[in-house]
């Protein structure tokens, strides 16, 4: 039995008549619910009581360092079954640590600590490494972004990894590292035992200058799938010193996050081979890096390479125009894996989408999700979505925001989701003006077609 209550302000009574229930839940998820520090009184004897409790959301209450003193007290119980619990954005700080290291310590059960967006600092986290080196201590994924940690904390979290063998996912986003740091945490993870899955460093603070210590860890541990540097100025130089680790025979990278990297059409080449050559690659996000057009013709090179298995394009905002649709049109005609499209906030125009259109009406193209908002689009493009939409019936998610489709555009869209072969589940269709009669034709669809959901 699951309890996935969010964003309710909880009366006593609401509270009451939930208490009642959570005495048999498997999961409570209770996130932005205005929770304080007196529910987790009840909270804690729920996780005493429950055997059968294993996942615990509270993530976005101000539960405070006396909430969590309270939640410990169950959590310490021998009778504690919990495995994973969150409490991100909790108000939380250095002084909650102790009471966690203490849970760390003595419950092998607990495997997920998710204590991001709270400013435990550097002080705080060495103190839960200090419960990470406990024997007891089975922890598989440790969430610490937005925490406040600086380069001080790498000593302490190497020692970690070093004594834990089952960790599995670690996330030091949005905290100030620098190069220095993670160049000592990138050796500590080559030396450490772990079998690292998923390694998240984005925004903190890197450049080209750590990113051989990022491609050995690469080379040298076949088990990480996830990688996301996202949001550091890595440029073309860094870029190029990754690949040589993501091209190593040893490396089995599934999803690559390159989010406003600085990067060129000039790091298009090395991109390029590696979505051509890698087979485990399935997810890259290039999202605000200026390849343009060019750059994304390289791309459609490698997309229509035997060998590549790339499922999820993200490449919103690229400055990319109407001269790359063709590419991308004819990499659609031939790709039959990539499932997910992201090309958002690049001025393609109508043109250019009539000429992906072609593409997306091909046979081999399984296209199901498709973001396009804020590409300068009309109503004029909207007739071979149309088509689209009732022909290819993988498409499950389509995205038209911020484009002036206007009423006559809206109409031909709403005509193919009358359409008994169109299979999309998604509209997305924000910030985009049409008339009450409009609306009151989306609203008359939604009720007819309940599967579908129109966001705007």
């Amino acid at each position: 039995m699951e309890l996935d209550i969010q964003c309710e302000e909880m009366s006593p009574s609401r509270w009451a008549e939930l208490l009642s229930t959570m005495k048999s839940c498997k999961t409570i998820r209770l996130d932005d619910c205005n929770l304080s520090s007196s529910n987790c009184e009840d909270l804690s004897s729920i996780i005493s009581t429950n055997p059968s409790l294993t996942e615990l959301k509270l993530n976005n209450n101000e539960l405070g360092d006396a909430g969590i003193e309270y939640l410990c007290k169950g959590l310490l119980m021998p009778s504690c079954s919990l495995q994973k619990l969150w409490l991100q954005n909790c108000n939380l700080t250095s002084a909650s640590c102790e009471t966690l290291r203490s849970v760390l310590s003595a419950q092998p059960c607990l495997t997920e600590l998710h204590v991001g967006d709270n400013k435990l600092g550097t002080a705080g986290v060495k103190v839960l490494c200090q419960g990470m080196m406990n024997p007891n201590c089975k922890l598989q994924k440790l969430q610490l972004e937005y925490c406040e940690l600086t380069a001080d904390i790498v000593e302490a979290l190497n020692a970690a990894l070093q004594s834990k063998p089952t960790l599995k996912e670690l996330s030091l986003s949005n905290n100030t590292l620098g190069d220095t740091a993670v160049k000592q945490l990138c050796r500590g993870l080559v030396e450490a035992s772990c079998n690292l899955e998923l390694l998240h460093l984005e925004n903190c603070g890197i450049t080209s200058n750590s990113c051989w210590e990022i491609s050995a860890v690469l080379s040298n541990k076949s088990s990480l799938t996830d990688l996301s540097v996202g949001d550091n100025k890595i440029g073309d130089s860094g870029l190029a010193l990754l690949c040589q680790g993501l091209m190593h025979p040893n490396c089995k990278i599934q999803k690559l996050w390159l989010w406003d990297c600085d990067l060129t059409s000039a790091s298009c080449k090395d991109l390029s081979r590696l979505i051509s050559t890698k087979e485990t690659l399935t997810e890259i996000s290039l999202i605000d890096n200026n390849l343009r057009d060019s750059g994304m013709e390289m791309l459609c090179q490698a997309l229509k390479d035997p060998k590549s298995k790339l499922q999820e394009l993200w490449i919103r905002e690229c400055g990319l125009t109407t001269a790359c649709c063709k590419a991308i049109s004819s990499a659609l005609s031939v790709n039959k894996h990539l499932k997910v499209l992201h090309m958002g906030e690049n001025k393609l125009g109508d043109a250019g989408v009539e000429l992906m259109c072609e593409g997306l009406l091909h046979p081999n193209c399984n296209i199901q999700s498709l973001w396009l908002g804020n590409c300068d689009l009309t109503a004029a493009c909207c007739a071979t979505l149309a088509t689209v939409m009732a022909t290819k019936q993988c498409l499950t998610e389509l995205d038209l925001s911020y484009n002036s489709l206007e009423d006559e555009g809206i109409r031909k869209i709403c005509e193919a989701l009358r359409n008994p072969n169109c299979n999309v589940q998604q509209l997305i269709l924000y910030d985009i003006f049409w008339s009450s009669e409009v609306d009151d034709e989306l609203r008359a669809l939604e009720e007819s077609k309940p599967e579908v959901k129109i966001i705007s």
